[in-house]
């Protein structure tokens, strides 16, 4: 129709009217695709071609950043409730949960990526272990089809209402790798009958010869982890996304893919050795199994007539570097044990160190196990734990320390029945015993119980305090992370990681730039084209836009939000970007915590942290 002698400003406006109008009253589709454990710089034109096609015609997030500690549940709770980690209590993939958790075998430090783990946790932390309401429970309750399919745990944090299935009716749908399988969380008929009608069978496929660590003596694996990618991928294409489309209804599709990161974790091209880490061809084909699923969801959307109405962001949840099993000061590394190269760091060093320390005061404590019905560790003897969590205590039914192993980062814990001036005066004991370690690089305390130390921040200098059900951790260790030689190391970093995995094996979770700097890009039709932002963006961010994008009203018990990516929008724009740099006093061995931040009004942006030439990042 025209409009014959109107001003062409007028004409302009009566063209985005029934666009903007449309907007308002249904929101656009949304897919958050996750690559688990991709870096930003490593997607390029021969590595990932359809990331980075998507990245430079959408909007490039060229200053990303994971939360710290850099792991996945935590993350993955950032993404569920648009909140950083002092609210969520997700500290890490592993914490201390308070209580001897059953599905965990009786260990009070679950390792959460395990549907039965979280259940239990869920249930004990008042039926909502993270305090916040998810984005997935708040699509679903305003009518939304919903849907999280992909890796074994974090899927299921996307929703934790929707943990026993369909239960009532409109749960959100949770496929993982247990799905079929005993503890795996219930599908409802409705998609069984779907899914069997596509051809597609009902039991996840186990990860095969992807999951194949290996050991410090036989190479990991040399293959990605193609078989569950195909599963999740054709129920993506096949049933997911016809039905979503057959509903008329807006939608959000969580696709959270195990690779990279489970093979960078267990790959074999690097035994024993720091190059190329997890720079070599199995890592590289596991990005491009994930790139062509991407591609291939992508063309169905095309296919479907849905990619005009979806908008489609791609956000990992961490980094990535290579491990560094080195150290010439601790004492565990000193021991010998059967199934460690002599002379590096044996899983659960961080414990096995503090409780070396702190026996040399009180010759009574010792180290348990808690993943072994909390047997003594006897390191001395070349033992040590089998997940590499511990209890310190001269009696394992009254701790006083738990250690809750991660990787590139660790969690301290000091038992809350101790008493206040007791746990200042232990405090100060065990951070003295880190300050010795060369794998330190940087230190976060818990200074409203127990007060400040010389070398540390605190807690809350890292949006580590806030509104958390879960125990909250007394002290945070950042592990030492430096370059293998590249041009940049947040490309080739290595680090120190407490884990079962061999040196020149992949493992995340540290203060580095290497694994806060996470893949970060977006594109549809909320968003701008061909736009590269260098403002700070964050998961938690991603979680609020996406709650923005599907106008969706949440509820806040915390205050540790993220903000809305409005500069990404189609009609945003840059907002003021703060920069500073935050030390800490210095310890008596004149090592200082040094953290930069960037800030975005009420939100603070983590780039790096550690002691100075310890973290890749930080000079």
């Amino acid at each position: 129709m025209k409009y014959p002698g109107l001003p062409i400003a007028v004409l302009l406006a009566l063209a985005v009217l029934p666009a903007s109008l449309a907007a308002a009253a249904k929101p656009h589709n949304v897919i958050l695709f996750v690559p688990d454990g991709l870096r930003a710089r490593i997607v390029d034109y021969q590595t990932a071609p359809a990331l980075a096609r998507l990245r430079d015609r959408g909007v490039n997030f060229a200053n990303s950043h994971s939360l710290f500690p850099t792991f996945t549940t935590a993350n993955a709770s950032a993404f569920a409730t648009g909140h950083r980690l002092g609210d969520t209590g997700d500290f890490s993939n592993a914490l201390f949960a308070g209580f001897p958790v059953s599905a965990a075998r009786g260990s009070v430090t679950p390792f959460l990526e395990s549907d039965p783990i979280i259940v239990e946790v869920n249930e004990h932390f008042a039926g909502n272990y993270l305090n916040e309401e998810s984005i997935l429970a708040a699509a679903r309750a305003k009518g939304y089809s919903t849907a999280a399919i992909g890796k074994l745990g974090p899927v299921a944090i996307l929703d934790l209402g929707s943990l026993k299935g369909d239960v009532g009716g409109g749960a959100t749908l949770i496929v993982d790798d247990t799905s079929g399988h005993d503890g795996g969380i219930p599908i409802a008929d409705s998609w069984l009958e779907a899914i069997k009608a596509a051809g597609i069978v009902t039991v996840a496929p186990e990860r095969g010869e992807n999951g194949n660590p290996g050991d410090y003596r036989t190479p990991g694996t040399l293959v990605p982890n193609v078989a569950q990618q195909q599963f999740f991928l054709e129920l993506t294409m096949k049933v997911v996304l016809p039905r979503f489309k057959a509903a008329g209804k807006p939608f959000v599709l969580v696709y959270w893919s195990r690779d990279p990161d489970g093979t960078q974790h267990n790959q074999g091209d690097s035994p024993g050795t720091l190059i190329p880490g997890i720079n070599g061809p199995t890592s590289m084909a596991a990005i491009r199994g994930f790139d062509d699923a991407l591609a291939a969801i992508e063309h169905s959307l095309r296919t479907l007539g849905l990619q005009a109405s979806t908008d489609v962001i791609v956000a990992a949840d961490h980094g990535f570097s290579t491990i560094s099993k080195s150290s010439a000061s601790s004492p565990a590394a000193k021991f010998t044990y059967s199934d460690v190269k002599p002379g590096t760091l044996p899983p659960g060093f961080l414990a096995i160190d503090l409780a070396e320390g702190l026996q040399q005061e009180n010759a009574a404590l010792r180290l348990f196990d808690p993943d072994a019905k909390n047997a003594v560790v006897d390191f001395r003897s070349g033992a040590h734990s089998i997940r590499g969590h511990g209890v310190i205590a001269s009696d394992v039914s009254a701790p006083l320390i738990i250690v809750a192993a991660n990787g590139g980062s660790d969690l301290v814990y000091l038992a809350p029945e101790v008493a206040p001036d007791n746990a200042h005066d232990l405090a100060a004991r065990v951070i003295q015993i880190l300050l010795r370690q060369d794998y330190v690089s940087g230190l976060f305390v818990d200074s409203s119980r127990l007060g400040q130390f010389p070398g540390t921040l605190p807690l809350s200098a890292v949006d580590l305090e806030g509104s958390a059900r879960t125990p909250r951790p007394s002290i945070v260790v950042n592990f030492a992370s430096f370059g293998t030689g590249c041009a940049r190391p947040s490309g080739c970093a290595a680090e120190v990681a407490d884990t079962a995995l061999q040196q020149g094996q992949g493992m995340h979770g540290s203060f580095s730039r290497a694994d806060t700097w996470n893949f970060m890009a977006a594109r549809g039709p909320d968003f701008r084209r061909g736009y590269r932002s260098t403002m700070p963006a964050s998961n938690a961010d991603i979680g609020m836009t996406i709650a923005h994008l599907l106008q969706l009203d949440l509820p806040s018990v915390g205050q540790l939000r993220g903000r809305v990516l409005s500069e990404s929008l189609w009609n945003g724009r840059p907002l003021k970007v703060s920069r500073e740099t935050i030390v800490s006093p210095p310890a008596a061995n004149g090592l200082q915590t040094i953290l930069k931040v960037e800030r975005v009004g009420s939100s603070t942006y983590f780039d790096v942290a550690g002691f100075a030439g310890r973290s890749v990042g930080l000079r």
